[in-house]
């Protein structure tokens, strides 16, 4: 029997799918979200401490980009841009949804029922549609998914939960089925890869779109056979190099899920026909591998918002590697173009379909980009990146260099990838139309 690995070898060196046909019923989606994945936690990344050969597959055979980022340099930040399409200030989801009621808001705070989402319009287009996996997005239950436009919901609502005894970090169960606290037993990201194939596997026959958001390898660290950390079986956190040990079983067991999805796909003949997306929603923390870059999780460094970024679509993607620069809010406007699925009039999307791109090699228009975290900002122009009140970070090869009484630096990322050389002196000029696209960022979509 043909392994997996060699029929999609074949498929991307024919460049073909047999039976593939223009005229085929509207593409099948599947975003595949993992949760502080760094940009060098995976092999294809640079990783050489451990393999991941189902998302390496998923790359040989599909687009890497090398300047993917995650809109936010937290969790929900970018949920919200990669649901609606733009930037994240614009709904109000500008920072972490917290879970614990003494930090407020945990009952008022959440994407509103009043944006348009992806699972909105293309249910509205005859698409299954489905979340698997982590929310965060809102605790009350108007805020749930399925308020969103997704007809299945099964997984957690909060940042994240104990990957056994699905407690949040606030103390609450939290494992959904829909509308209902349901819990089930089982280890959350081997839960959430179940769900998925299931979905598939009942939806194949018609349009689906399958949004997979692990939990993988976002804390609390635990390995499938730890204890857990949290609710009446708790066991003290791990400690030291068991960390390590456990973030690497949980990374390989976010990838294994991605090859029983991969899998499913070629069993029910939907290669042909599914366009999948993988990404992080952040940049890694202290735990992952940000190789090169500077700062983590929560920095507007590259490290805090650069992540792995793969495109798949056998036959319609060309395999290969990308510099486009892209983030989390395109993949709606992709989306809707090939499900050929209009935006409602007078409705903006800050996003770009990367079709043109993904199908045709065609370049992405030059645009400038924006991140904000806690007043913290940068903005990004071809390779120039402007920060603004971001402390310095531990680069991957030595400290970046922020020495500048303004607080602002500036840094040329074609040739200083690793941001340790501030240009703000010699570029003036630069600095100043840089602070002035980002002022009128800042008061367009509300940013404070």
């Amino acid at each position: 029997m043909l392994s997996l690995a060699f029929r999609f070898l074949v498929f991307s060196l024919l460049g073909v799918v047999p039976g593939y046909s223009a005229a085929a019923s509207k593409p099948n989606f599947i975003i595949i979200m993992a949760d502080d994945m760094g940009y060098a936690d995976l092999s294809s990344y640079g990783n050489d401490r451990y393999q991941t050969p189902n998302l390496d597959e998923l790359a040989r055979g599909g687009l890497r980009f090398t300047d993917y980022h995650s809109n936010g340099a937290v969790c929900s930040p970018t949920r919200a841009a990669l649901l609606t399409g733009r930037y994240q200030q614009r709904s109000g989801v500008d920072n972490v949804v917290f879970a614990d009621p003494a930090m407020g808001k945990r009952d008022s705070h959440g994407l509103q029922t009043t944006e348009v989402t992806f699972a909105k319009l293309l249910r509205g287009a005859g698409y299954r549609t489905a979340l698997m996996g982590k929310w965060h997005l809102g605790y009350a239950p108007k805020f749930n998914p399925l308020h969103h436009g997704f007809d299945e919901f099964r997984g957690f609502l909060s940042g994240n939960v104990d990957f056994h005894s699905h407690i949040d970090q606030a103390g609450f169960p939290d494992w959904w089925r829909d509308l209902k606290l349901e819990d089930e037993p089982g280890y959350s990201t081997h839960l959430i890869s179940r769900h998925a194939v299931r979905f598939i596997e009942e939806n194949h026959e018609k349009p689906f779109c399958l949004y997979v958001a692990h939990e993988a390898p976002h804390s609390p660290w635990q390995g499938p056979k730890d204890p857990p950390v949290r609710g009446p079986q708790a066991q003290p956190p791990l400690e030291g190099a068991e960390i390590a040990r456990a973030y690497r079983e949980m990374v390989q067991e976010l990838d294994k899920g991605v090859g029983e999805i991969m899998a499913t796909l070629q069993r029910l003949r939907l290669t042909e026909n599914t366009f999948v997306f993988f990404c992080s929603d952040n940049g890694g923390t202290r735990e992952s591998n940000n190789g090169p870059l500077a700062g983590t999780k929560g920095t507007v460094w590259e490290g805090g918002h650069r992540v792995p970024g793969i495109a798949w679509w056998p036959g319609k993607i060309k395999p290969g590697i990308t510099d486009q620069t892209a983030l989390a809010m395109d993949l709606m406007p992709t989306m809707l173009d090939l499900a050929q699925v209009a935006v409602p009039r007078g409705h903006k999307l800050d996003g770009i379909s990367l079709v043109a791109l993904l199908l045709r090699s065609q370049p992405l228009p030059e645009r400038t980009l924006f991140w904000a975290h806690t007043n913290r900002f940068a903005v990004r122009q071809g390779p120039w990146k402007l920060l603004v009140n971001q402390p310095g970070a531990e680069a991957g090869k030595g400290k970046a260099k922020t020495s500048a009484a303004s607080g602002v630096v500036l840094y040329q990322l074609t040739d200083d990838l690793g941001e340790r050389t501030n240009l703000a002196a010699q570029h003036p000029g630069r600095v100043k139309q840089l602070e002035t696209a980002l002022a009128a960022w800042r008061k367009d979509v509300g940013a404070h």
